[in-house]
């Protein structure tokens, strides 16, 4: 953990404070457009005087998962839990079943998450229905939202994928996941039902990419959590608040900045999920990467210079990426270590690509 100077006022809480950053750097190292032109001041600061720990790579959600304690979550029952409709997620065997679209590009499967092209309410809602119409014997669907389904089977099946977030916008080789799974076979039949399906077909007619299949994975029921180390997790993610209301932590809304936080803070250890540069990721959208970055950093690493960073005992800054599981931890005497000098996101990103940072 990071350890910062405990001179604050005596009525002020003491917060120990870990930030969960998934895609903190962009994943093509050369890309100076996007790497080059970022001003990172704030983080470039605390990375100068935090040591860094490199680990084997963790796909966001199970990095998220490990911050619980739990190494193999049913993510499916945890994220429904974390959604309006939640208590649905309290019985049955659940997995997120999100609508994709799979189109083939130089001679292989590229998959995209519905985060990356338009399906609307009524949509969502319409295929749901078709889909119970005709697979009841296998489950029920439910419809979070547009981009989030899930689906209650009507018999547990053991059906092993990775997360949503490690496979959108990259191309497959091979079957799309489960090789030896039911579902695997029973979501041949569910592919060539969407191809066929009025929606799709006005889709297409439209220039639309159609939701062809259904991408299966976080199975499991919801599982009864042991007490995680947070006082409280602040967080716009479902999957996070579903982690922690499953471990009687409260799950408070994300605020807009440290400031806020700090502010509103009860207890001591608190958990926030700053999410924001994971979608720009998925969909190599690097403006909106760089537009996001520069508003986490202002919000969030830049303040930590100042008066709020002095009500900071400790902070660890953990950030899943293609680079490895990254860890930034300072400790109070760093911070005063002014002859450190900052270094540009983009050397950093060169260094771990040729596996030189640490």
């Amino acid at each position: 953990m990071v350890h910062f100077s405990p001179s604050f006022h005596r009525d002020c809480l003491a917060v120990r404070l870990t930030l969960l950053v998934p895609e903190l750097i962009w994943p093509e190292p050369n890309d100076q457009l996007t790497l080059g032109k970022l001003s990172a001041p704030g983080f470039e600061w605390l990375a100068a005087r935090a040591t860094l720990e490199r680990r084997s790579r963790q796909a966001f959600e199970n990095a998220l998962a490990r911050q619980f304690g739990i190494a193999d979550a049913p993510f499916g029952a945890l994220r429904l839990l974390g959604e309006a409709l939640g208590d649905e997620a309290r019985s049955g065997h659940w997995l997120c079943a999100d609508p994709v679209h799979l189109r083939f590009h130089h001679e292989r499967i590229v998959l995209a998450d519905a985060g990356a092209f338009d399906v609307d309410d009524d949509e969502a809602h319409a295929l749901a229905a078709a889909l119970n119409a005709t697979f009841g014997d296998v489950g029920h669907f439910h419809v979070a939202t547009a981009r989030r389904w899930y689906l209650r089977l009507n018999e547990a099946v053991d059906h092993a994928v990775e997360p949503l977030s490690t496979i959108a916008g990259r191309r497959m080789d091979g079957e799309l996941s489960g090789k030896e799974s039911r579902l695997t076979r029973w979501l041949n039949e569910v592919q060539m039902f969407l191809h066929g399906h009025p929606i799709n077909e006005k889709r297409q007619a439209q220039g639309k990419p159609v939701i062809n299949s259904l991408w299966l994975w976080g199975g499991g029921a919801l599982p009864a959590l042991q007490p995680a180390a947070w006082s409280a997790v602040s967080t716009d993610n479902p999957l996070a608040a579903g982690l922690a209301l499953a471990s009687g932590i409260p799950a408070e809304p994300l605020p807009a900045n440290l400031a806020e936080l700090l502010e509103h803070a009860k207890g001591d250890r608190q958990l926030v999920v700053l999410d924001a540069l994971l979608p720009p990721v998925l969909y190599e959208d690097s403006e909106g990467w760089k537009n996001a970055w520069q508003n986490l950093d202002r919000d969030w690493f830049a303040p930590l210079q100042g008066t709020a960073g002095r009500r900071i005992e400790a902070l660890t800054i953990v950030a899943p990426t293609i680079y490895g599981l990254l860890t930034w931890t300072v400790h109070g005497k760093d911070r005063w270590k002014f002859w450190r000098q900052n270094r540009p996101l983009a050397a950093l990103a060169k260094e771990l690509a040729e596996g030189n940072a640490s």
